[in-house]
């Protein structure tokens, strides 16, 4: 699949829809409140593409696009699309803020993600996005085949993109139905083409966090690569130093990750939609809850040390510290620029590595 001439045309078409990326294109994945203007400006500078996640609030957008416009080196012309994306968790966003902000700073993309009502709320939104700002293209955050079936085929109203989303992905993701994008993507790629809508470009999202994660994408029919967790440790990240540092020291994260609703609820975050679960680096509220301490205690103790700062993060800590399966690759916080370059790189290398591998004929007697 990632050789043939609809998967060169589907990268191709993401890289001219949006002309100030670099090839392979990088994608930094939206997370909540943390990704914004800076990050994304800088990830925009090195090539990449960037998303800001949703804010703390349904206004938070307004402000997060107004923030990124303002670090842009020339004011934007009123009919120009600003080069970066939105996205929106719809189950906690409101339409009506996000038109009003999509109407006063269009973007290139919107990210569409965690339905209440299913596919019926995603086109309600797709619908109201594109009578708005027609050339603001949507992207839909999905994690099974049957969502991406009826999104693309059973939708009167399909996104333009499609992010698959593996369930090595931090945060909030598909829990019990998940799968791998290395397996999940492919058989995607396959339904949609037998179903008349190849046309509809792959991006893979989930434990992607250098070069070989991206030449893994690629090497299944992805259009591009999507990483959140690398952009954790990235400096212009909106994170308390003691998650990210926690993100930097975590390892084996297959062992030291797990999906749970704990840390949501120990926040005060509930009615998540059920298929959706966030996973996160194991710590004491985890361990404690598996040892059967109520969860009323384990709120006291996580309220106690969230007024302590930094320490509520780590091993010994009690708060959400969400990271993909990936993050024992995550080794030190640079720059968001600096990471999108030097996944990009090491990107580049493997594929003419193994370019030069598929060229060089064996010896024969």
């Amino acid at each position: 699949m990632s050789t043939t001439p609809q998967s060169l045309r589907l990268r191709h078409t993401l890289q001219s829809t949006y002309p100030w990326t670099a090839s392979p294109l990088i994608i930094s994945a939206p997370m909540r409140v943390l990704t914004g203007p800076s990050l994304a400006h800088a990830v925009l500078l090195a090539g990449g593409l960037p998303f800001i996640g949703p804010g703390l609030t349904p206004s938070s957008t307004h402000t997060d696009l107004s923030a990124f416009a303002a670090l842009l080196p020339t004011p934007p012309s009123p009919d120009a699309l600003l080069p970066v994306g939105i996205a929106f968790q719809l189950w906690t966003s409101s339409l009506p803020d996000a038109l009003s902000a999509i109407t006063a700073h269009p973007p290139a993309a919107a990210w569409l993600f965690a339905p209440r009502n299913g596919q019926a709320e995603v086109d309600e939104w797709i619908v109201a996005v594109r009578a708005t700002s027609p050339r603001t293209q949507i992207w839909l955050q999905i994690g099974t085949l049957t969502e991406a079936m009826d999104a693309v085929v059973g939708s009167s109203t399909p996104p333009d993109v499609v992010v698959v989303q593996g369930a090595e992905a931090g945060g909030h993701g598909r829990g019990k139905d998940g799968s791998g994008f290395i397996t999940l993507l492919p058989e995607i790629a396959d339904a949609l083409a037998a179903a008349g809508r190849g046309d509809v470009p792959l991006v893979a999202a989930g434990g992607i966090v250098d070069g070989r994660g991206v030449v893994g994408a690629l090497g299944v029919g992805a259009a591009g690569a999507a990483m959140g967790t690398r952009f954790l440790a990235a400096r212009e990240a909106r994170i308390a130093r003691g998650y990210q540092d926690e993100v930097v020291r975590a390892r084996d994260g297959g062992r030291n990750t797990v999906r749970t609703q704990l840390w949501n609820h120990l926040r005060g975050t509930f009615g998540w939609p059920e298929a959706w679960s966030p996973r996160g680096v194991i710590n004491r509220s985890w361990v404690e809850q598996q040892e059967g301490v109520g969860f009323e205690e384990l709120q006291k103790r996580h309220d106690e040390v969230m007024k302590k700062g930094d320490e509520a993060w780590g091993p010994e800590g009690r708060t959400a510290t969400y990271a993909g399966a990936g993050v024992g690759l995550v080794k030190k916080v640079m720059g968001a620029g600096d990471i999108v370059e030097e996944v990009r790189s090491e990107a580049r290398e493997i594929i003419t590595a193994l370019q030069g591998l598929v060229e060089a004929a064996p010896m024969r007697d």
